[in-house]
């Protein structure tokens, strides 16, 4: 047979002798119905398959119901421009190795268009459904599309922690409230009790997370934290003259590449870090050297991560094979928070006398 030649359902039925139908069921693997035909006679299908390298149809596959082997990934924001890849790269190995331990192939969801720098999940070039599940990427994930998938039953893991749709939102993400509210308390225990703090936006559960940790700490010791928001409007420059009037001797930065922007200013303006000011941030980048500040900071277990939510999704799908009547209907979604781990760095110090 021509290796250019498609190899279609009738000609691996009239192969193996069989019905089209016959390979149809054997391909779809329903059990109840599978369960009809003779071993010898599967075992036969199997194999002319096998040799002709057939591969069923994914869309043919899913509108009958039939997994597919596939697991979508969806990125809310684009996932390979420089900055966007320092998060999702290792994100994506983990999902790569995880994928390939339980043989599933990955189809990233990238049809929909991107809209002042994010994606829409719902919309009119969706193809959800030619996967039999979604990993969903993002700092920040529209609510009302989390509760609207929620509704159609289709299932999917988001990475991250997130509070939309009730708590009913299945997730795999990090503790980062416990871990910076650790990682402000070593400060603090230090002696430091005058705190800055140049965050990003309050809008994701991350950010939230992060803030918490700090004002726990702070509050438990009787520190002040001076906040400013680091935005497309406000740059770092803008944001640490906002708190520098507080007289901050430790600053914490919630992205790494606004940390970096800030060594550089403190730089310019004569204030040595640590000596003068310790800076601390809270989270990394992917590559290894990426300045040269060697930042005490957080790290989160990115890679291990994206593995979690594909175990958890494979679980989900595991569950849905599972006979109704054997289900248990008040089963809770799955929410696992991982551990981060602290960076010691050689930007924290005790603040000058």
């Amino acid at each position: 047979m021509s290796t250019t030649t498609r190899v279609t359902q009738r000609m691996i039925a009239d192969m193996a002798g069989v019905s089209q139908s016959t390979v149809s069921l054997v391909l779809n693997g329903k059990a109840d119905e599978a369960r009809r035909i003779p071993s010898a006679t599967r075992d036969r299908v199997l194999e002319v398959i096998r040799e002709t390298t057939y591969v069923a149809n994914p869309v043919a596959r899913s509108l009958v119901g039939a997994a597919t082997g596939l697991i979508g990934v969806f990125t809310y924001e684009p996932a390979f421009p420089s900055r966007s890849s320092d998060f999702y790269t290792p994100l994506l190995t983990g999902i790569e190795s995880a994928a390939e331990s339980v043989g599933a192939d990955l189809l990233l969801f990238t049809s929909t268009p991107v809209v002042a720098g994010r994606r829409r999940l719902f919309h009119e070039s969706n193809r959800l459904r030619l996967a039999d599940g979604c990993i969903l990427l993002g700092r920040e994930m529209d609510p009302v599309e989390l509760e609207r998938l929620l509704d159609s039953a289709y299932p999917f893991v988001a990475i991250g922690r997130r509070d939309a749709a009730d708590g009913r939102v299945p997730y795999v993400g990090v503790d980062y409230a416990s871990a910076t509210h650790s990682l402000a308390l070593r400060a603090l225990g230090l002696g430091h009790r005058r705190v800055g703090f140049l965050r990003l936006s309050q809008d994701a559960e991350s950010s939230r997370d992060r803030r918490a940790g700090i004002v726990a700490a702070a509050s438990e010791v009787g520190a002040s934290v001076t906040e400013a928001e680091v935005t497309t409007d406000r740059s770092v420059t803008d944001a640490w003259a906002a708190i520098r009037a507080s007289r901050p001797t430790v600053v914490f930065v919630e992205d790494p590449t606004d940390a970096h922007e800030l060594h550089a200013q403190l730089a310019a303006d004569g204030i040595s870090v640590p000596d003068d000011l310790s800076v601390v941030v809270l989270g990394e980048h992917n590559r290894a050297a990426d300045g040269p500040a060697d930042f005490t900071r957080l790290r989160a277990p990115r890679t291990e991560l994206g593995a979690h939510a594909v175990r958890a999704l494979t679980g989900v799908l595991e569950a849905r094979r599972t006979p109704a009547q054997e289900r248990s209907s008040a089963t809770p979604p799955v929410q696992e928070l991982l551990d981060c781990s602290l960076v010691p760095g050689g930007t924290l110090a005790a603040p000058a006398a």
